[in-house]
């Protein structure tokens, strides 16, 4: 069904200020770059204030600040944040979510000692093995594989290929993306003149409530004891959390960060893109570590902290500053050694 707003009904969907004129009716909602006649954009960064004008957007979304007039057939519409006041326009022309009917699907696998709640709704080709439980409104999609005695609260939404290994526990409300794998063995051996020895891991994971995983990110079971990431937390894609880490409530790691073993990250902690963090280490409260940083110390709460080896931002900037001045530095020494050469020689 195709959804369909005024000009009108948006404005005073984000209390802005219409600003020309657009006769038609919007459809949909999309980036300056890429928007048609009938989307709606926005300016949320003026960097991009050069692809408004450019932008096909039939409405766009301005500050206040922006003053540029819309060309014949389009128009602006005036709001205090522009970006935030997207956010609700997207969601008029968000389709309804799919939604999953109760019940087992004939092709799933179900063990005899599994336990599902009758409100669960288990897709084709999943299996669920011995001991398992799965709480009230639980979606497991097609083709996970839950492990032995794992145990899965209430209104979780397992996507497809996920695979959550033996005793792993996850809390209510927990979303796993497509290709998540929960509890595969930790990276421990034991190395001497014959080879690898590899080290058991026999504890598990733990996800408490509220906690996402985005696509193929991965955390390892403990070596003993337990793996645990704290209400809240949220995780992006292609994440690796090692064995025996615990992160702390309402954390958010970023797209391709890693933990290795024994850390433990505080509440709040951020780990942006690309950072690493090595093993045994304890990163604050509200710690922040930007992109591509590797963390080798222990952070106070509230740190900030950017490079390899990372330190504190402060630091950071004013070596990058040094840095910056090097090419200068060393033609002023060219220039000096010239000069005392030339009094050498008088």
């Amino acid at each position: 069904m195709l959804i369909t707003r005024t000009v009108k009904e948006i404005a005073e969907l984000t209390g802005g200020t219409v600003v020309g004129s657009h006769a038609g009716e919007m459809t949909g909602v999309s980036s300056l770059q890429e928007a048609m006649e009938t989307d709606v954009s926005f300016l949320g960064n003026e960097k991009y204030i050069p692809q408004v004008m450019k932008s096909k957007a039939g409405v766009v979304l301005v500050p206040p600040s922006y003053r540029e007039q819309p060309p014949e057939g389009r128009a602006w519409i005036v709001c205090e944040n522009p970006s935030s006041e997207f956010s609700k326009v997207v969601q008029v022309f968000t389709p309804e979510p799919v939604r999953y009917e109760a019940g087992i699907h004939p092709t799933a696998a179900i063990d005899d000692t599994a336990e599902i709640d009758a409100t669960a709704s288990i897709g084709p080709c999943v299996v669920v093995s011995k001991g398992a439980k799965i709480g009230a409104g639980t979606v497991v999609c097609g083709g996970a594989f839950i492990g032995e005695k794992v145990v899965i609260g209430a209104n979780c939404l397992i996507y497809s290929n996920v695979s959550i290994r033996e005793r792993c526990i996850l809390g209510n409300r927990v979303t796993l993306h497509a290709g998540v794998v929960i509890g595969a063995d930790g990276f421990g051996y034991e190395s001497g003149p014959d080879g690898h020895k590899k080290v058991p891991q026999v504890g598990i994971v733990q996800l408490d409530d509220d906690v996402e995983v985005g696509a193929n990110s991965t955390i390892d079971r403990a070596r003993f004891g337990r793996t645990w990431i704290k209400e809240g937390t949220k995780i992006d894609n292609l994440v690796q959390v090692g064995h025996n880490v615990q992160i702390g409530h309402k954390c958010l790691l970023v797209a391709q960060c890693g933990v290795s073993g024994s850390t433990i990250l505080g509440d709040g902690v951020i780990l942006a893109g690309q950072a690493g963090v090595v093993g045994h280490l304890k990163l604050g409260d509200g710690t922040i570590i930007m992109a591509q940083a590797g963390v080798t110390k222990d952070t106070v709460p509230g740190a900030v902290q950017f490079g390899s080896p990372a330190q504190d931002r402060r630091e950071w900037a004013k070596q990058a500053v040094y840095i910056s001045r090097l090419e200068g530095l060393m033609n002023t020494v060219k220039e000096l050694k010239a000069q005392v050469e030339a009094l050498r020689k008088q």
